[in-house]
């Protein structure tokens, strides 16, 4: 019979003092754009895997698609503009 044991790294590894750092919550914030608009292209692309896309569910990918790159074109900008000085983009 073998026992089963935790490790202690693994039970460690989610203590309290591993908590994200202010400017990982900022950066995450400034992301969270991005990643809604992927979560939504990744839904229009789950209906579709069980059953042949209909007209609609192409569209709604597309849609979908454009969010995503929209959202990380505006991200991109974003720290375009916040990186280069005298405020040029």
């Amino acid at each position: 019979m073998s026992h089963i044991v935790t490790v202690q790294e693994a039970v460690t590894a989610f203590a309290d003092f591993m908590e994200p750092t202010d400017a990982e919550l900022d950066t995450i914030e400034r992301e969270m754009p991005v990643i809604l608009a992927d979560v939504d292209l990744l839904d229009a692309q789950i209906v579709t895997l069980d059953r042949t896309p209909t007209e609609l569910d192409a569209r709604r990918i597309r849609r979908a698609r454009r969010r995503a790159l929209a959202a990380r074109v505006a991200l991109l900008n974003r720290a375009a503009g916040t990186s280069l000085p005298g405020g040029a983009a």
